[in-house]
């Protein structure tokens, strides 16, 4: 498999567009910062008063990076403009580098979602609205048949975490949507809406999480939306990273790691082999070779770990990497000489 790369510089300005949008974020606090322990993890969160109440609001997991600038806010939030004015040049430059960008009604969305807090409060995006802003995260040109859109754009989150952050989305997810002419697609009941279906278009936008068993509709109330809970997605959205979609002067979110990606797709393309999915199932299948072949390359230790966990899960977790991978030859000889 043939995979080029982007330039350099190319490179460099993703990496200071994500770097300066989540500069951008932290310049945002108002409050004090306060720690929260869960279940033995660390959660900072922004405690500011209203008027005579205290309020606080979910600030993100605590990390040595998230830490050192919630230090710098004071001084971030000087350099607002300036960091603004960068924030446009640089995507215009990765616009001229060839650089995929974000259709308007994807963008739309994950402009409107990461304004109400959807990545901050846990959210992911996944799928192929995800697959395709890996072409910062790796510094590779993406091929286009692969990033051609099924229609889904899909978030997931944990219904644990959703729970212990005790703070909720500024914005409902289902008012944004209306506003972007998405009508919900009913479920069991009208309390249980995990999908809505744009009227003008084939666009779907659905919310899952992942299920340890029974594969039902959950609440998720950090982010104020039901889901649908699916069987391998705690492996694929653990530990995520963020990103840059490029619409306007990009917009950041939240993607699974690439490694996880790949194997995930390894499991998914099994599922989706017979019936109404099977396109898709090819599709999986081309967006695990080519994330293979690049990690395989650039970052060798980091594929090898997510396989061995993969693999270390149990029998059906084997027998479905191990049934799309007989369709995979060349994939399967760089996943076999990694263990």
């Amino acid at each position: 498999m043939e995979i080029s790369a982007h330039s350099r510089p190319a490179v460099v300005a993703y990496q200071d567009l994500l770097r300066l949008h989540l500069d951008e974020r932290a310049s945002n606090l108002v409050g004090t910062i306060e720690e929260r322990q869960r279940n033995g993890r660390t959660y900072l969160y922004e405690r500011f008063r209203i008027g005579t109440e205290m309020m606080s609001r979910y600030l993100g997991e605590d990390k040595p990076e998230l830490r050192a600038r919630l230090e710098r806010a004071e001084t971030l939030k000087t350099d607002k403009e300036a960091r603004r004015k960068r924030m446009t040049r640089l995507a215009k430059t990765l616009r001229a580098e060839g650089f995929i960008t974000t259709d308007r009604e994807t963008g739309s969305i994950l402009l409107a979602f990461s304004r109400a807090g959807m990545f901050r409060l846990g959210g992911t995006l996944v799928g192929t609205s995800a697959y395709s802003l890996y072409q910062g995260e790796l510094g590779v040109r993406m091929d286009y048949e692969e990033l051609a859109q099924t229609g889904d754009i899909d978030f997931a989150s944990f219904e644990r975490l959703s729970v212990v952050l005790e703070d909720k989305v500024e914005e409902n997810p289902a008012e944004i949507l209306k506003l972007l002419k998405f009508d919900p697609v009913p479920g069991i009941n009208d309390r249980q809406v995990w999908k809505w279906r744009q009227s003008h278009s084939e666009a779907m936008v659905e919310f899952l999480t992942p299920a340890f068993g029974d594969e039902k509709v959950k609440p998720l109330p950090a982010l104020g939306v039901s889901a649908q809970a699916l069987n391998y997605l705690n492996f694929l959205i653990a530990d995520p990273i963020h990103a840059v979609a490029l619409y306007r002067s990009g917009v950041l979110v939240q993607v699974p790691r690439p490694e996880r990606f790949a194997i995930h797709k390894l499991i998914v393309a099994d599922r989706r082999r017979s019936g109404p999915n099977q396109w898709k199932s090819r599709k999986d299948r081309a967006q695990a070779e080519f994330l293979v072949a690049v990690l395989f390359e650039d970052r060798p230790d980091e594929l090898a770990e997510a396989y061995e966990d993969a693999l270390s899960r149990g029998p059906r977790w084997r027998d479905r990497i191990k049934s799309s991978l007989k369709r995979m030859p060349e994939t399967a000889e760089r996943l076999s000489a990694l263990v």
